[in-house]
């Protein structure tokens, strides 16, 4: 099966915006881009046509020295045999970062042809946005796709049961409701958000067959890792990805390049660490100590976490099993609860909160999982993996600088106790909504 993905109403909005310019859909390699653009043309269009730079070659000879539109209009339907209706026709120009001058021609489409609707998707097209002479800046809709969150999961295993909780109130839901929720939480920390493997077991509920294909997923990552950058860059770039489980292992979560490589410093790793978040691979949670807005204004940029961008090639990448996780009660202690912490920061991304950083007290004797700002102010989230919820850290944070609004997220159930709002790690979909109606009742 395909799971609906949430970002299909942004696609609609931009279709019908009045000032369009072209979209660029961009996204870690194997999270559903393709299918979604095909998806939103064989819906929403007449019909659509989809070209693949990485696959087929001749197509950059498209875009050589003239890049007017008319012109490579005229040779895609010469290339197709079908005519290119405006406003009718969806152009879709995947992997278009393996085709600069095509990514290029985005720009004179928005300033001279915008009739035209045009959706571009790359896997590594992050890795343009660094080469101003070629990335059309200003000239295009730029939106991120993700692994699918928990709620678009739940929307496709049981979507009365998702807008149950897009409705509940701020009080605790009904144990009958919990412990369904608690057990896809569980399936979704197995498998993670990446569409195939997702689908796969949503199909067959068959572990071997879900982990064949997240195996194909990290697979494909280290394929890019040899492909796409030099060769005296590889071992760097392998040598960070492998240390992540071993990093996340630790007491402290901080990365450190000595892990990687005995004696290693900053500088000779950047390059390669950079490349991992270019490509969408990992994201990068700085750590501040003095929690003001706006926080990237007070981040240290040399101390800093990394996380996975989906949670099952984490747990791929660490050798864990899943049957620890599916099977056992106290599933959430597993993997010291770093599968917890990742699975937060994936949901906070998917619901496009930024930036996401973490706070150590100036005697580094208390640390808080993650901060986010709102429009207002700086809200502190500690992340617990079970029941056990006792936040020694985050009693610090309190009383040092009193929040209008805490957040914790554990298994525990929905409640607000004199600030402090309790998130079931399942409901953290609903995380916006909640706030706000914590902020009106703390207000009250």
């Amino acid at each position: 099966m395909q799971i609906s993905r949430f970002l299909f109403h942004d696609l609609m909005q931009w279709k019908r915006s009045k000032d369009r310019k072209p979209l660029i859909l961009n996204g870690v390699r194997q999270c559903g881009k393709t299918w979604l653009l095909k998806e939103f043309g064989d819906k929403e269009f007449k019909s659509h046509l989809y070209f693949n730079f990485e696959k087929d070659a001749r197509l950059a000879s498209f875009f050589g020295d003239n890049l007017d539109p008319k012109n490579i209009i005229q040779r895609l339907e010469a290339f197709t045999a079908t005519k290119i209706v405006p406003d009718k026709t969806l152009l879709i120009f995947d992997e278009i970062q393996t085709c600069p001058r095509a990514l290029t021609s985005l720009k004179y489409f928005c300033e001279d042809a915008p009739e035209y609707m045009i959706a571009a998707a790359g896997s590594l097209l992050g890795l343009s946005l660094t080469k101003k002479t070629s990335f059309p800046v200003g000239k295009v809709k730029i939106l991120d796709l993700r692994p699918c969150s928990f709620k678009e999961f739940l929307n496709a295993v049981e979507p009365m049961l998702n807008e149950f909780i897009e409705n509940v109130p701020l009080e605790p839901i009904p144990e009958a409701f919990s412990d369904k929720l608690a057990n896809y939480l569980r399936e979704y920390l197995a498998f993670g958000g990446m569409p195939e493997p997702l689908s796969t077991w949503i199909e067959t509920h068959d572990v071997e067959k879900t982990d064949d294909k997240l195996d194909i997923v990290l697979r494909t990552y280290e394929s890019d890792f040899s492909k796409h950058i030099p060769i005296s860059d590889t071992p760097k770039l392998f040598g960070i990805w492998n240390s992540i489980p071993a990093q996340f292992a630790r007491e402290n979560k901080r990365f450190f390049y000595s892990e990687v490589r005995e004696g290693a410093r900053a500088r000779e790793f950047e390059d390669a660490l950079q490349w991992l978040l270019n490509a969408s691979m990992v994201h990068k949670v700085q750590m501040v100590n003095h929690p003001e807005l706006p926080l990237l204004a007070y981040v240290d940029r040399k101390i800093f976490k990394l996380y996975l961008a989906d949670v099952g090639v984490l747990r791929r990448l660490a050798a864990l099993p899943s049957g620890p996780i599916l099977n056992s009660q106290d599933v959430f202690s597993e993997f010291n609860g770093r599968l917890v912490e990742n699975y937060v920061v994936e949901q906070l991304q998917s619901m496009r909160i930024s930036p996401i950083c973490y706070w150590t007290s100036e005697t580094g004797r208390a640390e808080v999982d993650f901060l986010i700002q709102d429009s207002e102010r700086i809200v502190p989230i500690e992340v617990k993996s079970g029941t056990n919820v006792k936040a020694k850290s985050l009693h610090v944070y309190r009383e040092k600088y009193k929040p209008e609004v805490s957040v914790r997220t554990s298994m525990q159930n929905l409640r607000l106790d004199a600030g402090l709002l309790n998130v079931p790690l399942y409901l953290m979909g609903e995380f916006p909504r909640l706030m706000e109606l914590a902020k009106e009742r703390v207000r009250a």
